[in-house]
């Protein structure tokens, strides 16, 4: 198949407090306020090449409105379309929006709002912005532990292995790794990936009857220096950590897992793996050889398989734990 997507260029969240989640991002975690229009604010990492990485609107619950993938090329954009109403999805194109051009916008089969496009602003510096590394966007945020790169997003769905393959089949995903229950064939995790990285795109197990679901979204670091930095800086400043730091298994990442004042969960990450291998047959893990925390050193926090908007009447255990999985989760 022909290259389709290049990677994710930006996400759309949601929050009740849309000031609140703003400022944590600019104040608590270091990205950069660059725009707000209509009630939106439009934020940035320092690394990021495009205008802006995240964008925080207002809505009763926290949730992700929208995931935005640039193509790899104006001709895969059109390809990518034709092969997403192929697949039996009705979208429509969207006329250029803020900072972008043309987009062909449509809702995935299990919910989750998807925006294509390849015209795209590039980020460009203001003067005392500018960075001394000529392919720099913008100079090094002042910000410890600032995230440089917008990393992932990870969403819930009842059914893991077939929202990896329609991703896979329909818009040329590589499927790089998926978590099953010891001795059963129950998925309950899979990771995808556009480029070389480990993954741009996750899914976890949902056991909601709500469509469009997400369970986290993520940013980068360079070094685990950093990421630890950034834990204590978001500690001194009121922000537990949910889970971590520790490592991945799958993905080989650093990672660690906070709250936004809207309720909505951010990772961080550094480190993990690069793979260029355009054949590659994805291992099957299962929660005790370490696929959440390689180190099993201690129990997974159920919380953390919560997702967004909130599934009214499920405990957090319910939410995204298979049952059989909560006796293998919290021994490993």
């Amino acid at each position: 198949m022909e290259k389709l997507l290049s990677h994710l260029a930006y996400l759309e969240i949601e929050s009740p407090d849309v000031e609140a989640s703003a400022s944590f991002y600019a104040d608590n975690f270091g990205m950069r306020i660059v725009d707000r229009v209509d009630g939106a604010v439009y934020l940035r990492c320092w690394g990021d090449y495009y205008r802006y990485s995240l964008v925080v609107s207002h809505g009763p619950q926290p949730r992700l409105s929208r995931m935005t993938w640039r193509a790899a090329s104006p001709e895969a954009l059109a390809e990518a379309a034709r092969r997403v109403e192929a697949a039996g999805v009705t979208g429509e194109w969207a006329d250029a929006g803020h900072a972008h051009g043309r987009a062909y916008d449509f809702v995935g089969p299990y919910g989750h709002p998807m925006r294509l496009l390849w015209e795209i602003e590039r980020f460009g510096a203001e003067p005392e912005q500018t960075s001394i590394f000529p392919d720099r966007p913008e100079r090094r945020s002042s910000h410890a532990g600032a995230p440089r790169f917008l990393d992932h997003v990870t969403l819930a769905s009842p059914d893991v292995d077939g929202f990896a393959a329609w991703y896979r089949d329909v818009l040329g995903f590589r499927l790089m790794a998926r978590t099953q229950l010891d001795d059963t064939d129950v998925s309950v995790f899979s990771v995808l990936t556009t480029n070389e990285k480990s993954h741009d795109l996750g899914v976890v197990l949902d056991h909601s009857t709500m469509p469009g679901r997400v369970n986290h979204i993520a940013f980068w670091v360079d070094t685990h220096e950093e990421l630890l930095i950034s834990a204590d800086v978001l500690m001194e400043n009121g922000t537990p950590m949910e889970y971590g730091p520790g490592v991945h298994g799958i993905g080989e990442q650093h990672f660690l897992y906070f709250r936004e004042p809207s309720g909505l969960r951010v990772e961080l990450n550094s480190g993990g793996y690069r793979n260029y291998v355009p054949d590659w047959a994805p291992n099957t893990w299962t929660p005790g050889k370490g696929g959440m925390n390689f180190y099993r050193n201690g129990a997974t926090v159920m919380s953390i398989y919560e997702s967004f908007p909130p599934a009214d009447g499920l405990t957090a255990t319910e939410d995204g734990v298979h049952p059989d999985m909560v006796e293998a989760l919290t021994n490993s």
